[in-house]
């Protein structure tokens, strides 16, 4: 049991979560926003959504999270934040068409600027384009990595402990249906609800069936598929 407790994060406390989506020229983002919810309500989170922020209140709204979160006296456990809009590489595009940078949404709930989230789990979703890019896919023909960790460290790094789970490659478009939303939050969503595992497990899922999959647009066949950067230290289960 000691092993087990050193190994994957403790969630036995407050699931939290925060939504901010445009829905603004962007068709189908209901049906994801509804996915999300009920994604969220199965998995034990409590869950906040706010549609169509601006740039500034994208930032002003992960600010009143993360004071929230550190005013609470009970326990809490991790923190997902899904953030979709319009964007271009490192930026997303608010109501207001103005441009806030993701690197400033991700300082907020740091090890350093989050007591109540330090050395916890802190998941970004999101999705948006990152570029003009289309893949028009490549015909098919192990890298394994190791980490290493210290026992019992004395302190840890400001940015451990985050995963950003983006929608698609650096440089490349992001797709969404017009009427059953997004192939990554859909997808996401099935296998999150669907599957128990690691979140890093459930992604790996997440990322075959997207590359799997075959989507059209303008009439011309296209592939795409998310990108995962993790900090974890531990493992991370939501089921």
């Amino acid at each position: 049991c000691y092993l087990l407790a050193q190994e994957a994060y403790d969630m036995s406390g407050a699931r939290l979560a925060l939504t901010l989506c445009v829905t603004k020229a962007r068709e189908g983002s209901e049906a994801d926003l509804d996915a999300l919810e009920r994604m969220f309500q199965q998995l034990g989170f409590e869950s906040t959504m706010k549609r169509d922020p601006t740039a500034q209140q994208f930032q002003e709204e992960l600010e009143k999270f993360q004071q929230a979160m550190d005013a609470r006296e009970d326990f809490v456990s991790c923190a997902f934040v899904v953030l979709m809009a319009h964007g271009v590489e490192g930026r997303l595009k608010g109501e207001d068409e103005q441009m806030v940078e993701l690197e400033s949404l991700f300082e907020v709930l740091n090890n350093k600027n989050c007591q109540a989230l330090k050395a916890k789990p802190k998941v970004y979703i999101v999705q948006a384009c990152r570029g003009e890019q289309r893949d028009p896919g490549e015909t098919v023909g192990r890298d394994d990595i190791v980490m290493i960790a210290k026992d019992s460290p004395q302190t840890i790094p400001t940015y451990t402990d985050t995963l950003h789970v983006y929608s698609t490659v650096e440089g490349y478009i992001a797709y969404r249906n017009d009427k059953e939303g997004s192939c990554f939050i859909q997808t996401l969503v099935d296998v999150f609800t669907e599957r128990r595992g690691p979140i890093l497990e459930l992604l790996t899922e997440v990322t075959r069936r997207m590359a799997e999959a075959e989507l059209v647009q303008e009439g011309k066949a296209r592939k795409v598929n998310p990108e995962i950067q993790s900090t974890l230290r531990k493992r991370l289960y939501l089921q």
